[in-house]
């Protein structure tokens, strides 16, 4: 992640081109959002259609703390989590123990409410929005850097660290017991796993790294309003990209939002971006067809034959 990160700033020197660090943060931030929704929804099983609510929960701490006292990115990244984290935990607290169909309906209910609150709090922008005018550059001594530059290197930190967090839980005791909830919920708590715990830790880690990704984006797009951060296209990608990818692996939503993403930066510049939909669900129609448990599924059943 590092020497791609390093490779697109060059090139972006190189030809003059600052779309490529605008189209690369919006990869990076899937990517974040892709392996967050990836801990409750892939490790645990619990479908969660409530990505966008997270994701707008730390944008619009930005807006607050920005129009209260003005912080550095840095900070208000962490803020976002701890806000993003927080109402995850307490949404799994009120809505765990509905499993299935009902838990998906009840966390898109959440983002419905989360939204109306929103459209009516005016110190936030409400219905009209809020504008964030970010620097040009920022300088560091008599060093500067574009901004665009500084918000993507914050992405791509932050998708390092979603990867390492991800890989991590996914090799734990912590993440053995997710699996189990996944594998089947009843057997464990028979076998004295504190299913609820774990999935409340769940919860809290997935709407954290969500916020994260959310916390950047009004410095990013400038203007914010309710429809851009609740927006639907986060929602559909945070799940499509770890379906296409591979779910029970931490490289799935890896693999699916840079293929995914790729595919939609590409169409918005030659056709239009209100395509981009359209490409989610054909890719996850294909992908549900050829490979029903992603791309890393795939792979693995292939070398498992050969070696066999």
């Amino acid at each position: 992640m590092v020497a791609v990160g390093v490779v697109i700033t060059l090139i972006a020197h190189a030809i003059g081109v600052d779309y490529l660090y605008f189209a690369s943060y919006t990869i990076l931030q899937f990517i974040v959002l892709a392996t967050a929704w990836n801990i409750l929804g892939g490790y645990c099983g619990y479908v969660n259609f409530g990505s966008a609510a997270f994701f707008a929960l730390g944008a619009y701490s930005s807006v607050f703390v920005h129009k209260v006292f003005p912080l550095p990115v840095p900070l208000l990244i962490v803020i976002g989590a701890l806000v993003s984290g927080i109402v995850g935990l307490g949404m799994g607290y009120l809505t765990l123990r509905l499993r299935g169909s009902f838990f998906a309906i009840a966390t898109l209910a959440l983002a419905v409410v989360l939204q109306t609150l929103v459209v009516n709090w005016d110190f936030v922008g409400g219905s009209r929005g809020a504008y964030i005018i970010r620097p040009e550059y920022l300088e560091i001594g008599s060093f500067k850097i574009p901004y665009i530059e500084y918000l993507f290197i914050l992405m791509l930190a932050l998708a390092i660290i979603a990867l390492i967090a991800a890989r991590t839980i996914e090799r734990s005791q912590l993440g053995f017991g997710f699996a189990t909830i996944r594998d089947d919920e009843l057997a464990a708590e028979a076998c004295g796993v504190p299913t609820l715990r774990l999935k409340l830790i769940a919860t809290a880690l997935s709407g954290a790294f969500m916020g994260m990704a959310g916390a950047p984006f009004p410095y990013y797009i400038g203007y914010l309003q309710p429809q851009s951060a609740f927006g639907l296209e986060y929602a559909v990608n945070s799940i499509a990209m770890p379906m296409i990818g591979g779910t029970t692996t931490w490289v799935g939503p890896l693999v699916g939002a840079i293929l995914l993403g790729t595919a939609q930066q590409y169409a918005t510049v030659t056709i239009s971006s209100a395509v981009n939909l359209l490409i989610v669900g054909l890719m996850l129609v294909a992908f549900v067809i050829i490979a029903p448990n992603g791309l890393v599924g795939l792979v693995q059943d292939r070398l498992r034959r050969k070696r066999s």
